[in-house]
């Protein structure tokens, strides 16, 4: 077993088909064409969704747990905390599911929603999003998809920009975020909400009407209503214009039709190693994100159970699960799990906090078992013994069953990777896709015990690498080529919503196949796996000249235990680098405490003396780890404040948003800039 593994993690997983070291790079395992189908003529997520209910009709298929009641828990600080005791998860089957779909679709147009005709979905990750979309796959209904913590202008720009008649959302969304916003869409006539419970809806605009999503199912089962033909979607229809989460400006929307996405699964589920009935899957991130929509309905094509959870609720320490009561990983205990790596380096930094907190000799055992499975984990084996004795704790804040975790959205530190590797017990794999390639690039192979790469092509695509002079990237560079990162094959969307024409970013090749570029820089090891080195858009060049990679700094400094999360910062008329960090607040406290500072952690965070013992630390570790000069940040703002979705300064993925990062720190940046 052990041997295979070694084999399978040193084996040659892609090579070049022109034989040239920019490509295009192809998996081995699927040479000679690329693959855009996993089942033969299912070539429609309507077709995929019909096939699977026939395999799995009474297998329980989504799933909710039950809130039991409700507190409130006033803080030190005075803030007031929600507070859910919640119950077992409930299951709705493949059947049940399959009826809910032909209903709420019936319903959908009854209330006069055309096939072509784009409809949007507003709405957190919960079962009610799945069915909703699978209603609309099945109707040839488009369906708009945005995230649940867009700002109003956001939201009401992609509303007008698709010209959406019908709206689904929920009832906390309603009335935090679409009352201000619905008098700017006049195309709006139905507001459905997902909820079961009765609204009020004054104070809506009048024209608008508003129904509970029970209410539409109602209707749809009215047997004239169910008589109607359905008119299902060709897999050149458009499934899914997704808007993207607005790391860079005003959100874009991504057209992708059924074919895109079936070929784009078909590559993501060949890497993902008995996949089927026995599985379940924990649904947290959000489905407007490409990841978890195709995580998702994957799972539903395999029979896989998926249960629905949030960010607030995954574990028993969680934000909003009342102290002593179950988190979702625990009861559910999920087999399968997605994750950014923000998230993940959060796992890692409660872990060893708590670690922190253990007697001398639990701390030592604990280090000394750690370092001895990481070491038998590089060499491809496994510590049986240290992960019952020590590991089997760490792995139930999870549920104790998972098998495998897939991290996209962002590169996965090595040091997060191996930590997970260890202290979970099971492989992660680190995908690279984006929602322009509906999420499917590169995924690592469950056997590769290397950290750092994103594993090579899936079967359903090829990369290329392009020269990027101005950035000191070329294919012909040593020991391996480099260049700007362009992927191509039948998962390649189809282009921006309202942009035809105007896409610069995607191209069509002699063969008629579609490219996108991403702009990401990328490196190719010899046994064809992509490494993510750089990124174009967070380059930028100094007063003197020399270019600073931003991410690179980033991502860099993150491995001081000090950081949570820092944002690097410069500009063309500065010669040095400056950063903002949201400090850990133990690891901040406890070194004020050494220095004899006293003081809250938001005085903390502004005391000068502070930022500078902070400054140090990042610099030491800047230097252990290599940073030139110009790149190591020469001040720094610290920020009480975590930066969430919420905020508005990352994106669902927890990628910085650095235009609202300058704007919100805009007097800091003045600060630290003018007063050097």
């Amino acid at each position: 077993m052990v041997r295979q593994r070694k084999f399978l993690s040193r084996r040659i997983k892609a090579r070049s088909t022109s034989g040239h070291p920019e490509g295009p790079y192809r998996s081995v395992d699927h040479f000679d064409s690329l693959a855009a189908e996993d089942f033969p003529g299912k070539d429609t997520l309507d077709k995929l969704f019909r096939h699977a209910v026939e395999r799995f009709g009474p297998d329980p298929c989504l799933g909710t747990r039950e809130i039991l009641s409700e507190e409130n828990e006033t803080q030190s600080n005075g803030k007031v905390f929600k507070k859910l005791i919640l119950g077992e998860y409930t299951w709705l089957s493949y059947n049940e599911v399959e009826s809910i779909v032909n209903e709420f679709g019936s319903g959908l147009a009854a209330l006069g929603q055309q096939p072509k005709s784009t409809i949007a979905i507003f709405c957190e990750t919960r079962a009610e999003w799945m069915i909703t979309a699978q209603a609309c796959f099945r109707r040839n209904f488009p369906l708009v998809t945005f995230y649940a913590t867009l700002g109003e202008e956001a939201i009401a720009y992609g509303l007008n920009e698709t010209g959406i008649t019908h709206l689904i959302t929920s009832m906390e969304l309603l009335d935090s975020k679409l009352k201000n916003v619905l008098p700017q869409i006049p195309s709006l006539k139905h507001v459905i909400y997902v909820d079961e419970k009765k609204y009020n809806a004054e104070g809506f605009p009048e024209g608008i009407s508003i129904r509970s999503m029970e209410a539409v199912r109602e209707l749809g089962k009215l047997p004239e209503n169910m008589k109607k033909p359905i008119e299902t979607p060709e897999p050149s229809d458009l499934a899914v214009v997704m808007y993207t989460s607005g790391s860079t400006g005003r959100p874009k929307g991504v057209m992708i039709v059924h074919s895109n996405l079936i070929a784009g699964m078909t590559g993501q589920c060949e890497r993902i190693p008995d996949l089927g009935p026995k599985d379940t899957y924990i649904a947290y991130l959000p489905l407007a994100h490409v990841l978890e929509m195709t995580a998702e309905i994957s799972c539903v094509t395999y029979g896989c159970r998926i249960g629905y959870s949030s960010p607030q609720t995954l574990s028993d320490q969680s934000t909003r699960i009342k102290k002593g009561s179950k988190g979702d990983c625990s009861v559910l205990k999920p087999t399968l799990m997605a994750a950014v790596p923000e998230i993940m380096d959060r796992i890692n930094k409660n872990v060893m906090s708590k670690v922190q907190e253990m007697s001398y000799i639990q701390r030592t055992l604990f280090t000394l078992g750690y370092k001895y499975k990481l070491e038998q984990v590089k060499k491809g084996y496994d510590a049986p013994v240290c992960n019952r004795l020590l590991f089997g704790k760490v792995k139930k804040l999870l549920g104790g069953n998972v098998r495998m975790m897939l991290s996209g959205g962002a590169p996965l530190s090595s040091d997060t990777q191996r930590f997970m590797n260890v202290c979970f017990c099971c492989p992660v794999g680190q995908g690279y896709g984006l929602t322009e390639t509906c999420g499917a690039g590169t995924i690592t192979e469950v056997a590769d015990i290397s950290t750092g790469r994103v594993g090579a092509p899936l079967v359903c695509c090829e990369i290329r690498l392009r020269d990027w002079a101005e950035g000191g990237y070329t294919t012909k560079d040593t020991p391996n080529p480099r260049g700007e990162i362009l992927i191509g094959g039948p998962n390649v969307t189809t282009g921006y919503f309202r942009h035809e024409g105007n896409d610069d970013d995607f191209f069509q090749d002699e063969k008629g196949q579609r490219w996108f570029c991403t702009g990401d820089i990328g490196e190719v090891h010899p046994d064809g796996c992509l490494q993510i080195v750089d990124r174009k858009k967070d380059l930028v060049k100094l007063q003197a000249g020399e270019y600073v990679s931003l991410g690179k700094v980033e991502s860099a400094l993150k491995t001081c235990p000090l950081v949570d999360n820092i944002c690097a910062y410069a500009n063309s008329e500065q010669n040095f680098v400056i950063s903002f960090v949201v400090p850990n607040q133990k690891k901040l406290t406890d070194l004020a405490k050494e220095k004899g500072i006293e003081g809250t952690f938001e005085e903390l965070c502004v005391h000068p003396e502070m930022e500078k013992e902070v400054l140090k630390r990042i610099t030491d570790v800047a230097l252990k780890i290599k940073l030139q000069r110009f790149e190591i940040p020469v001040k720094v703002h610290l920020s009480p404040e975590p930066w969430t979705p919420e905020t508005g300064l990352v994106t669902d993925a927890f990628k910085l948003k650095r235009k609202e990062l300058k704007n919100h720190y805009s007097d800091h940046i003045e600060r630290m800039y003018g007063g050097k």
